[in-house]
């Protein structure tokens, strides 16, 4: 059964932030809609009031491009310009993308503005708009202490593992892997930035040794230009919910679960091991960690 999606009105569309992220580096955040069709598992969403099923509450900003377009005026008249993160709380090309164009229009005033942004995406729809952010590539003003960069655009795709028989039950609306992959290629192909967030890697289920090398490799294969590594966290109805799925689908890992997420995020030791792993692998590749090198 389909869902409905609600078209809705906001008053405000642009996040300022308090300051900069330090790893995708924006200043602000857009999300054109409200609650995701990819519903993937482990949303950190799930832990706000949306709870087990974010396709229900689904919505579209109707009017996200004019209000975007009056607050961008008004930033760039302040040369406040900085990355806006495009989909740091839902998929900004979600399949109902298609039909309302509601991300492409907010691009076409980015570019108007001249606003550097960094796109967050899963889905191979990212490939209809690379005009637009061809143009946004080229004009966007950066601020002062990221003019090194020289890209207007950062394209990041997200997989929390290349397996697709995994990605079915955790990412379940989501294009598969290797479709992210090939669409991957392609950005590259077309001169763009971009890189892999292996975000969020699922503990004892692609964090083996084995997957977190396939993960380098892969990125080294496609010669992107950073890739991040991160771990799960879980909280609210997003804990619920994976622990949900993972009795179903891998009950023998429940306990080691409760184990390591005694708070919503996985125990230092664990995340320590971790993160030595990963940056291991991406010294041995070759492969920079962060688009501002991580250490």
């Amino acid at each position: 059964m389909e869902n409905v999606v609600k078209e809705i009105y906001v008053k405000s569309v642009l996040n300022k932030h308090k300051k900069r992220d330090e790893w995708f580096l924006d200043d602000y955040s857009l999300n054109p809609y409200r609650l995701c069709q990819f519903n993937c598992v482990y949303c950190y969403i799930r832990g706000s009031r949306y709870g087990e099923n974010m396709g229900k509450e689904l919505a579209v900003k109707v009017n996200a491009p004019t209000v975007l377009a009056r607050e961008l005026k008004r930033r760039a008249n302040k040369k406040e310009y900085g990355f806006i993160a495009l989909g740091s709380a839902t998929e900004p090309w979600m399949p109902i993308e298609e039909k309302y164009m509601v991300t492409r229009r907010c691009l076409e005033i980015i570019a108007r503005y001249r606003f550097p942004v960094h796109c967050l995406t899963k889905s191979t729809l990212i490939q209809r708009d690379l005009d637009l952010l061809k143009e946004i590539d080229r004009n966007a003003v950066l601020p002062e202490d990221l003019k090194t960069l020289k890209h207007g655009v950062l394209i990041t795709f997200s997989l929390s593992t290349l397996r697709e028989e995994i990605a079915k039950i955790f990412e379940p609306g989501a294009p598969s892997p290797e479709e992210r992959l090939e669409a991957l290629k392609k950005v590259k192909k077309e001169g763009f930035y971009a890189g892999i967030a292996y975000i969020p890697v699922l503990p004892f289920i692609s964090d083996s040794d084995e997957e977190l090398e396939e993960m380098t490799k892969t990125a080294k294969r496609l010669q992107v230009d950073y890739v991040f590594f991160g771990t799960l966290t879980l909280q609210g109805e997003s804990r619920n919910l994976y622990f949900r799925v993972l009795r179903k689908n891998f009950p023998q890992l429940v306990e080691k679960y409760r184990r390591i997420y005694v708070k919503w995020y996985p125990l230092k030791k664990y995340c320590n091991a971790f993160y030595r792993k990963t940056y291991s692998l991406c010294k041995k590749y070759n492969v920079k960690i962060g688009i501002i090198e991580l250490k």
